[in-house]
C-alpha cells in the first residue's frame, strides 16, 4: 500500500479580517492573501486570488496543482473560470483580480482574453511574472485588450513572507522514503 504523503508543514500565518465597512484594495487583497493561507493548509503553493465587479466578489480561489494534477490549476484561472460562470459570460469587463502574486505567462494571458479591467498583484515575479516582472503581455502593441495595473505595494510585504516561509519550511521537510 503506498504511504500517504506527508502532511503540509504548519502555517504560522494567521488569516486577516478586514472591515466589511471599506472594500479598497486592501480588503480585496486580504480576502486573496486569505485564500494563499488556504492553499498553504492543503500543501499547495499559496497563492490566492479574488475577482471583484462592482463591490461583489464573483471569482475566489487558490492554487490547487497539486491535488488537482492539473498545472492549469493556478488561483487565476480557477477564480476566473468561476467568475465566467457567475456571470454568464466569458468577458469579464469591468472585473478586478486581486492576487497575491504576479500572474505568470499562462494566467497574464488568461486576464487578456478574458477582458478584465485590472490586475492588482502583491508580490512581483521576475522570473515568471508576465505583467511587468519576467516580461510585460500588457505592454505588446498588437494586443487588442489592456488591463490596468497596481503592482506591489498592496499587502506586498505579507504575502511574500507567506511564499517565502512556505517554500523555506517544504525546503526543510526530510525526503519520503
Amino acid at each position: 500500500m503506498p504511504e500517504s504523503p506527508a502532511p503540509p508543514p504548519p502555517c504560522p500565518f494567521e488569516k486577516r479580517f478586514p472591515s466589511q465597512l471599506v472594500r479598497d484594495d486592501v480588503f480585496y487583497m486580504s480576502l486573496a492573501y486569505n485564500q494563499a493561507i488556504d492553499a498553504w493548509r492543503q500543501d499547495e503553493v499559496p497563492i490566492g486570488a479574488i475577482i471583484e465587479i462592482g463591490g461583489e466578489i464573483v471569482g475566489s480561489a487558490h492554487n490547487t496543482v497539486e491535488h488537482a494534477h492539473d498545472p492549469t490549476a493556478h488561483a487565476e484561472m480557477l477564480a476566473i473560470t468561476q467568475a465566467a460562470a457567475s456571470l454568464g459570460d466569458w468577458r469579464l469587463e469591468g472585473a478586478t483580480v486581486y492576487v497575491t502574486k504576479e500572474p505568470c505567462p499562462m494566467c497574464s494571458g488568461a486576464m487578456l482574453m478574458s477582458r478584465v479591467k485590472r490586475v492588482c498583484f502583491a508580490v512581483p515575479d521576475p522570473k515568471m511574472g508576465c505583467l511587468g516582472g519576467a516580461t510585460n503581455l500588457n505592454d505588446l502593441p498588437r494586443v487588442n485588450h489592456h488591463v490596468e495595473l497596481t503592482s506591489g505595494g498592496v499587502l506586498e510585504t505579507e504575502c511574500r513572507e507567506l511564499l517565502q516561509s512556505f517554500f523555506r519550511l517544504k525546503r526543510r521537510e526530510p525526503e519520503a522514503p
